[in-house]
């Protein structure tokens, strides 16, 4: 009996000493910034595609700046008499500088629909995570690590910032695009939904007022009756609506439907959303505006265009049915601290949300630029009025201080190595944005779910106790999903598309 466990220990220890040399811990974070540079920082310039000013010469009818590809080079030094050479990341620690990576786009400008020009210049740098594929370290073996100076131990996973180490801690915060129905401490039932799309976030709230009505919150739209706003979208017939829910029984939809039953086209319930949240302009102007509203900010997620209007619509009577049934007792309320209800934002999520919001901040700059000079009578070229140092200063100012977009603090953190454990726990933290005054019993406590993702026993005393974790050794977290690839696999597989007349 001694020899076989002895025998199970020996096998065991072979198989976590193989796969650590074949996997790393920092695997995840490593091709969540590989994902970033390679997919969402292309997705970030189709975004803001093109670029028109409001001031242009007074000969001109029409112009245009055009955003095109985007490019990311390897590490590199630009020494004082201008000469240009790679940079590797213990150069970066000695002498205090980042080790970043030039970021190449290529730009036109076109006057009347003919190019004026177009070339491609360097609109700032981007700090490369060690070990990366944009990282000269990058499948260099033991030998070759150690004529660079590198430990060949260190997994990598990290930056230099003026000479610093610094990690990305990731974020652990509820999944975007999830109905979750949620009790308030009034005993009042409130559906929530976060709505990601690109730079939009937008927070939906489904509830169910004294009257009985249910209505919807949504940007500066506050509390409309959800059912005006599925005729306004499309699906007029209260027969089309009861089918979608499918409560025959329930008397709060009745009740519903039987409140608005005079809104008969969607028109008229554009009008009557138009002037529950306060527009007075003429009735076109109103139903324009209106339109503008549930195309861009109700659920975005779904989609922007008036071709999404009717999948909104379909949506919205499924959380209609969900709040209803949760509110009856049909169906539990969701567990927020279920780890299928959470996601963990890596590296490349939080450096999108960052390039996102600073890459609006340059093309401001340069719409501002080009605006000055045009006043004065000049027609510039947009070679001249791109100043690179304002992305680069605004990515190395938020990796330098942990002050992140959206008020977050305490994103990136400087790497201790009193230890190699010590260092080894910083790559793998993870912190909730939950406030650490607030008692949050529940966040904090451990949770059945976290068997095999987080560890058991690593974290803070204190007050930031459970709200600090850390993944497990073994633990990997998987890329985001292809939605439009797994709506093709499913659809092949018999899936079928709700139509409604």
């Amino acid at each position: 009996m001694n020899n076989q466990i002895n025998l199970m220990e020996m096998r065991s220890k072979i198989l976590l000493r193989k796969y650590f040399e074949e996997n790393s811990i920092v695997q995840s974070d490593i091709e969540s910034f590989n994902k970033f540079v390679d997919e969402e920082l292309q997705k970030i310039v189709e975004e803001n595609k093109e670029v028109e000013p409001t001031i242009i010469p007074t000969n001109v009818e029409e112009f245009k700046i055009r955003l095109d590809r985007i490019s990311v080079t390897r590490p590199e030094i630009t020494e004082a008499d201008g000469s240009k050479r790679d940079l590797l990341p213990s150069e970066a620690r000695l002498r205090k500088l980042s080790y970043a990576a030039p970021i190449f786009l290529e730009i036109s400008a076109h006057v009347n629909g003919v190019q004026r020009e177009q070339f491609k210049t360097q609109i700032g740098n981007l700090p490369i995570m060690l070990k990366s594929k944009y990282c000269h370290l990058k499948g260099k073996n033991r030998d070759e690590l150690m004529t660079m100076n590198e430990d060949p131990e260190d997994p990598g996973g990290y930056f230099v910032i003026n000479g610093t180490e610094k990690v990305i801690v990731a974020v652990e915060d509820l999944a975007a695009n999830r109905f979750v129905v949620d009790e308030e401490s009034t005993g009042e039932y409130v559906g929530k939904i976060f709505s990601e799309q690109g730079s939009y976030k937008i927070p939906h709230q489904i509830e169910k007022g004294k009257d009985e009505i249910i209505y919807i919150t949504f940007t500066r739209v506050k509390k409309v009756p959800l059912i005006v706003v599925i005729k306004a979208l499309g699906i007029l017939r209260d027969e089309d609506i009861m089918r979608l829910l499918a409560l025959p029984n329930s008397s709060e939809v009745f009740i519903n439907l039987y409140e608005f039953v005079d809104i008969k086209t969607e028109e008229d319930a554009i009008d009557y959303i138009a002037k529950s949240i306060g527009i007075t302009q003429s009735r076109e102007v109103r139903i324009e505006r209106v339109k503008e509203v549930l195309d861009k900010y109700l659920l975005p997620h779904i989609g922007m265009t008036e071709g999404h209007r009717l999948l909104k619509a379909q949506n919205l009577c499924k959380y209609m049915k969900t709040y209803l049934r949760t509110v009856a007792g049909e169906l539990p309320i969701e567990d927020k601290d279920h780890y299928a209800n959470k996601r963990i934002k890596l590296s490349g999520d939080l450096l999108a949300d960052l390039f996102r919001v600073n890459m609006k901040v340059l093309i401001g700059d340069l719409l501002y630029n080009f605006q000055r000079i045009v006043k004065r009578g000049k027609f510039p070229s947009i070679k001249v009025i791109i100043r690179e140092k304002l992305l680069t200063q605004r990515i190395y100012s938020s990796m330098a201080t942990g002050n992140w977009v959206g008020a977050r603090k305490g994103i990136s953190q400087r790497i201790e190595r009193l230890n190699f454990i010590q260092m080894l726990s910083a790559l793998q933290r993870v912190i909730s944005p939950l406030s650490s005054s607030q008692e949050n019993f529940q966040a904090r406590a451990l949770h059945p779910t976290h068997l095999g993702r987080l560890c058991m026993s690593e974290t803070p005393e204190g007050t930031n106790i459970g709200l600090r974790k850390n993944v497990a050794l073994l633990s990997k977290v998987s890329n985001e999903v292809n939605e439009e690839e797994l709506l093709v696999k499913l659809k092949n597989m018999g899936l079928e598309t709700v139509k409604v007349k």
